[in-house]
């Protein structure tokens, strides 16, 4: 395949890194092909429409806070970049305590629109089945890539491709919750300005009985069966399945999603609590999009089969008559072993002309991905205008992340990571307790000063 006259870079793939890359080239003055093979007739096993940038999981981009949390600073550091992903997150947002959370469908809709009308952008509806032989282009197909496609990409890096599953949780009608059962409150009362007036999460409370008998029916719960070359793929841990985690132990969900430290329940006042007492476990739901009429079920991705999801989820106070927009579901994920096929500047080695950006270079969730698609973009767009590229600094969060994919990560034992301050130069003449303050205060001066 050759490039086109009318185009100066090749973005095969419409998801988060895609869009971002796009956008990021097209404002510049750059001219995009965008190829999404969603809307050719053509789907993916987890995907539901065709918008771009579809968020297939949650609808969470996780915590907003920029002086605590390295997702946060991540967030932060793509606003003072004019990320589109940041722009469309703002517009749809909705409640979710410090969190960032948005209506997926207000969010694809915003990017799809976005880009559309771009002149400089042109979207098409088509599947690529191999790398581009020349001329400029940036793979993002996420982890979801053809097997047409990911056979050339392993034709040319030369490396086999590692994979590992990716779990998707349930969502609910929120009309169909039992609030006579279940109450409204985030854990220990934080909200934000977006807030909810009684806090952003809808808890299900559980005894311990009603929880033992909930671990037991996750064990014995029909699941999915996997084919032959399925069964040796790991998990990533942060999707894993809620299945899989009560397998590791009894108590394993009540210090994980089905925690109940800091939830009163009000169903449980007494003169002696009249906030009322924290449960035994709770299940927490939160608010999928702007309207509030849809709930995913926080942590609950799964790989039980339909019929047994509704089965067992409808054991928990308060979802007895629970409807399902959305039931949970696995799928395969792909992704390059990057530290030792791509170059500092997401290059390919045997291929510079092609440059890989998202969940397919071994980032992992939706903010990560978009940082990476967006820093490919620019890459992109200094190479075509002739500028030379300065690092990104490793000591701000996008350059910690990228440093980690293109290089600094094991090659031998490299998995999917989301950003988090391990990844950064560490800080030791600071207190522990002040260190989280420290890392992001170091980032945002460095920023700041890269940008000048």
């Amino acid at each position: 395949m050759h490039q086109s006259t009318t185009h100066d870079v090749h973005i095969i793939g419409g998801g988060l890194a895609g869009s971002e890359a796009a956008w990021q080239l097209a404002k510049r003055g750059f001219k995009v092909r965008l190829s999404e093979m969603r809307g050719s007739g053509e789907m993916t096993p987890a995907h539901q429409t065709d918008g771009l940038a579809e968020l297939v999981c949650s609808n969470s981009f996780r915590s907003d806070d920029d002086e605590k949390n390295a997702v946060g600073l991540l967030h932060h550091e793509m606003r003072r970049l004019d990320s589109l992903i940041m722009r469309a997150g703002e517009m749809a947002r909705v409640p979710a305590g410090s969190a960032m959370a948005v209506d997926r469908d207000v969010f694809s809709d915003e990017v799809t629109r976005t880009l559309s009308e771009h002149p400089n952008i042109t979207v098409v509806r088509e599947r690529i089945d191999r790398l581009p032989d020349s001329g400029m282009a940036i793979v993002a197909t996420g982890p979801l890539t053809a097997q047409s496609l990911a056979d050339s990409i392993v034709a040319a890096t030369g490396q086999e491709r590692l994979a590992f599953f990716d779990a998707i949780a349930p969502i609910v009608h929120r009309d169909s919750i039992d609030m006579d059962i279940a109450w409204i409150q985030s854990r220990w009362n934080k909200r934000t300005e977006a807030s909810n007036e009684e806090g952003d999460y809808i808890n299900c409370p559980m005894t311990k009985e009603q929880y033992l008998a909930f671990h037991q029916g996750l064990l014995d719960g029909e699941k999915a069966e996997f084919r032959e070359w399925e069964k040796d793929t790991p998990y990533f841990d942060g999707c894993m399945p809620i299945e899989v985690m009560a397998e590791r132990g009894v108590e394993t969900l009540r210090f994980g999603p089905m925690k109940p430290v800091g939830l009163d329940n009000p169903r449980d006042a007494t003169p002696e609590f009249p906030q009322g007492r924290w449960p035994y476990a709770v299940v927490q739901l939160r608010q999928d999009n702007k309207l509030g009429t849809l709930w995913n079920m926080v942590g609950f991705q799964t790989k039980l089969k339909y019929g047994a999801q509704i089965e067992l989820f409808r054991t928990i106070p308060g979802l007895e008559n629970a409807e399902f927009a959305r039931l949970g579901g696995l799928h395969r994920n792909t992704f390059l072993n990057s530290p030792l096929v791509l170059d500092r500047q997401l290059r390919l080695r045997n291929a510079p002309h092609v440059r890989f950006a998202g969940q397919v270079t071994g980032c992992e969730g939706y903010v990560e991905s978009s940082a990476v698609g967006l820093i490919s973009g620019m890459m992109a767009a200094f190479e075509l205008a002739g500028r030379d590229w300065a690092p990104l600094p490793t000591t701000t969060a996008m350059g910690a992340l990228l440093s980690h994919i293109t290089g600094d990560a094991e090659a031998e034992t490299f998995q999917p990571m989301n950003v988090n301050f391990g990844l950064f130069p560490p800080l030791h003449d600071v207190k522990k307790k002040a260190r989280r303050e420290a890392y992001t205060s170091r980032a945002k001066e460095d920023l700041s000063s890269w940008l000048a």
